[in-house]
């Protein structure tokens, strides 16, 4: 079975306030980069977006996958198993529990590894992937967080 490395990287401009994700996604030769944008999000959102995206745009189950992020909230919550708890409390007054949902649902196909890397810090790849969520909300098309948007009037 293939490996898979992804570096992935969120943020918001305001924090809620439009906010983007990035991936860069290798396996072997091949390189896929991904992004997206939303008028009103945050950033821990779009740090759980962009491993969620790369996740779910792997083809085959049981992908052997590491997970570069520099998002402790993503990272301890997952190497931590707070999340397992959170699901077990159906994510009683804890956030993002749609993205954690769909997270969830995802990371149960593949074998998924995650490392923290420090942000900021000269790491190319993770260079690569904040510009890809940067890029994304001041360039690109900004889409709806709908549920963000519902249940957040801030």
């Amino acid at each position: 079975m293939a490996k898979v490395v992804v570096y992935t990287d969120g943020g918001a401009s305001g924090n809620p306030g439009p906010g983007g994700y990035g991936a860069v996604m290798i396996s072997g030769e091949h390189r896929k980069e991904l992004s997206g944008a939303f008028r009103r999000t945050t950033n821990n959102r779009m740090e759980l977006l962009a491993v969620i995206m790369a996740l779910e745009t792997l083809k085959n189950p049981g992908t052997d996958v590491t997970i570069y992020s520099d998002s402790k909230y993503v990272v301890d919550s997952v190497v931590k198993k707070w999340v397992f708890g959170w699901v077990k409390k159906n994510f009683k007054d804890k956030k993002n529990p749609d993205l954690w949902k769909r997270f969830l649902k995802i990371y149960a196909v593949h074998d998924v590894k995650f490392v923290w890397v420090k942000g900021h810090a000269g790491n190319e790849l993770n260079e690569v992937a904040d510009r890809l969520a940067v890029s994304a909300y001041q360039q690109g098309v900004l889409e709806v967080d709908e549920v963000y948007e519902a249940t957040n009037k801030d």
